[in-house]
Parts: structure tokens; C-alpha cells; sequence
């Protein structure tokens, strides 16, 4: 394995705790059952991914909207109250990351699923998100991951070798691809573990 000299953070999981748990829990009134088929059947991952890749959050609420009409209201708290799904940063992670920044030997890159629209919210309220030397936002590229072209854009605009690279992310199908793209990986579970991987890549901390 070359030396390691550069960091691809993913932000949403790793860095930055984000759960639309925190708005709906509340307006459900506690019922995690109900709560939940709204997540399986109306305001779906792969629905909210589809914005991550750039689709209009106005659009995609409307045509919500149209499909399930009854549940109207619930859909526009969707990204209506978007900043209150927003939680603090996973300090241990932010602490790995200004050591990582703090170091010469590294490049430090993010890449990340994350709306264009909503993305400004997050570097308003995170400082540490101008420590990077750049952010990839799946939003501002018009694709995601796992999808290739978003890594293979990431390697070119930061000049990373892939086998130079580690990626992190707490997304194991993104992990995968980023794999197949030849480039070394973590899957975040907590920053205690993520020190230990890291290290285990001779990464100096």
C-alpha cells in the first residue's frame, strides 16, 4: 500500500448529525410506527436522495404533494423545517479532523450527498467546513454516491491518487463504490473507532 496523503470525509453521519427523527417524532406525537411508514411510503430515502442529486426541493415537494394529497402537510415539513432535522456536530469526528487539517502530510477533501439548496444552511452554522481544501456537493454536480462519476470527479478536481486515498463514510453501499474506484476506505462508526482505522493506515494524528 503507497503512503496515505489525502483525507476524503463524508459530512452527513460522520461530521455533521443530521435526522428528519428530530422534526417528525414530535408531530407523530411520539408514534414511531406511523412515523416510520411515512418515511417507507412517502417522504422516502430514495426520494430525498434524488433532491441530493440536484432535483429541485420545490418540485419534488409539489409532486409529492400531488401523489399523496392527504398527507399534504407532513410533506411540506419535509423541507419546510429542513434546518430543524439539522443537529450539532459529532465533536470527536471535528477533533480528527483539525489534527488531520493541522497536519502538512494531508490533503483534506470532503465528499458529500447533500442538497445545493440546503447545503448553504450547513456551512453558515458549521465553521469547520471551511477547513477543507474543497467540498464536493453531489446538489452542485448534479449526481451522488454511490454513482461513479462523482468519485471519478472528486480524484481529478483534487488531483488524488486513489490508492494514496482514503475515503470515510458511514454509508456502507458508498464505501463499496468508492472501493471499486481502487480507493482505500473507512466506515464511520464512531470517532473513537475512526481514530483506531486510521491509524491501522499509518495516518499520523
Amino acid at each position: 500500500m503507497k503512503t496515505i496523503d489525502t483525507i476524503i470525509f463524508d459530512l452527513g453521519g460522520v461530521l455533521i448529525d443530521w435526522n428528519p427523527e428530530y422534526v417528525y417524532t414530535d408531530v407523530f406525537n411520539g408514534d414511531r410506527e406511523k412515523m416510520q411508514w411515512f418515511f417507507d411510503n412517502v417522504c422516502t430515502h430514495d426520494w430525498n436522495e434524488n433532491q441530493d442529486a440536484g432535483y429541485p426541493l420545490r418540485k419534488a415537494t409539489e409532486e409529492r404533494v400531488a401523489l399523496f394529497p392527504e398527507h399534504e402537510q407532513l410533506i411540506r415539513m419535509f423541507y419546510g423545517r429542513w434546518e430543524e432535522m439539522l443537529g450539532e456536530a459529532i465533536e470527536g469526528t471535528v477533533a480528527i479532523l483539525k489534527k488531520l487539517i493541522n497536519h502538512e502530510d494531508y490533503k483534506v477533501v470532503a465528499l458529500t450527498n447533500w442538497s445545493h439548496e440546503t447545503f448553504p444552511i450547513a456551512l453558515e452554522r458549521f465553521d469547520f467546513l471551511h477547513w477543507f481544501e474543497g467540498i464536493v456537493v453531489s446538489g452542485e454536480e448534479k449526481t451522488r454516491k454511490p454513482f461513479k462519476d462523482i468519485y471519478e470527479l472528486t480524484l481529478n478536481r483534487f488531483n488524488i491518487e486513489a490508492n494514496r486515498a482514503i475515503f470515510i463514510d458511514d454509508n456502507l453501499r458508498n464505501i463499496i463504490a468508492a472501493k471499486d474506484m481502487g480507493i482505500n476506505t473507512i466506515l464511520f462508526k464512531t470517532p473513537e473507532k475512526l481514530e483506531e482505522d486510521l491509524k491501522s493506515f499509518n495516518v499520523k494524528l
